[in-house]
């Protein structure tokens, strides 16, 4: 599949605190770290998107139950955390969009509340590829909005890691994606 100039890639989430020894871990989350690295340089638009929550999130709780509402503290503004992994290349010109920023709102995709849809029409972008973590949760979110909002959605499987609680979840996230118009391919079919 060739990579063309109004497509775009968006790389959700790939943050310290969702990788290997952060405050919510994804299984695997570092292992796509160099996958991505390879493909960055292919597309002429790459947005990173982030947990850029503030220390009181709604989301935030003192007893995690790990599902919708009930996390531990996780990427909070300017702490280490919320930093993107360090072996991630981040070019110059990417754009990087900071989302779930309202501590009274819970967000999981890179369009709710950020600009984000508005900066891709005005470059006139048509195809989104997206991977990143967690795919049950931002991944699926903002895929779905893509579609939603008009885009093509290819979505990147084999760059993207689950939080998959319940087990499975994973899985049901990739099959609820397409059913909602995204399809899934591999990083290995890009040109």
């Amino acid at each position: 599949m060739k990579v063309k100039s109004d497509d775009a890639l968006i790389i959700v989430d790939l943050q310290n605190d969702f990788c290997q020894g952060g405050a919510l871990p994804v299984a695997g989350g570092d292992a796509i770290v160099p996958g991505i690295n390879g493909i960055v340089p292919k597309f002429a638009h790459a947005v990173f998107t982030r947990d850029w929550h503030p220390a009181m999130h709604c989301s935030f709780s003192p007893n995690p139950t790990y599902t919708d509402g009930s996390w531990p503290v996780h990427c909070v503004e300017g702490s280490n955390g919320a930093m993107f992994h360090p072996g991630l290349h981040v070019p110059a010109s990417a754009w990087i969009v900071s989302k779930a920023t309202d501590p009274d709102r819970e967000a999981y995709s890179g369009f709710q509340g950020t600009d984000l849809a508005r900066r891709l029409s005005e470059r006139r972008i048509n195809r989104l590829f997206v991977c990143g973590l967690a795919t049950d949760y931002c991944v699926k979110s903002t895929a779905i909005d893509g579609v939603e909002r008009g885009f093509e959605v290819l979505v990147l499987e084999d760059l993207c890691r689950a939080v998959d609680v319940p087990p499975g979840s994973g899985v049901a996230a990739l099959e609820q994606m397409r059913q909602e118009g995204a399809r899934t391919i591999t990083s290995g079919e890009l040109e």
